[in-house]
């Protein structure tokens, strides 16, 4: 590149906040890690993936939509703990428990973000075979993603980011 169009590179750059947004995603998501894994949670990995997911929201709305993914990585995990403990993984247990989860999410009046996430950490901790006891996996993986979710609350409210202009925030 050009002098000149480097500098309108970067510029566009800045003022999109392309540069703002990826620099306080990389620091949020690399808190993640760096706390999962003074933590000693086995799959830390799974905290940086959520606090990508919660930064890519403004503050309010995170928050809201946090609450949500909170309480459906909680219900996933409970179950799956559960399940994993009396049954080997099949189809049909699978299917009823997602089926279940679904039930349940609505009689509670959730929404289906928490519902998303509940059938997600139902299927990570259900159907990846592990050496593990199901319900410490459940655990862990509750943690994870709970840590990861307050780490991006945590950077969403520290260094909140701007909201591109005609773009709602993604929930």
């Amino acid at each position: 590149m050009a002098g000149s169009s480097r500098a309108i590179w970067l510029s566009s750059l800045w003022k999109s906040g392309w540069l703002a947004h990826s620099a306080r995603t990389a620091v949020g998501t690399a808190a993640s890690l760096a706390v999962a894994r003074l933590l000693g949670l086995p799959e830390a990995y799974w905290a940086s993936v959520t606090t990508i997911i919660v930064m890519e929201s403004t503050i309010g709305a995170a928050w809201t939509v946090s609450k949500r993914r909170f309480i459906g990585t909680a219900m996933g995990a409970a179950l799956a703990g559960l399940l994993g403990s009396y049954f080997r993984p099949g189809l049909a247990i699978f299917g009823g428990a997602i089926f279940s989860l679904g039930l349940i999410c609505a009689l509670l009046r959730l929404d289906r973000s928490a519902y998303r996430f509940a059938g997600v950490t139902l299927a990570i901790v259900f159907l990846v075979p592990r050496e593990v006891a199901p319900w410490l996996i459940a655990l862990h993986r509750f943690a994870e993603v709970s840590l990861g979710i307050a780490v991006g609350l945590i950077f969403a409210a520290l260094w909140p980011g701007r909201e591109p202009a005609g773009r709602k925030s993604p929930r």
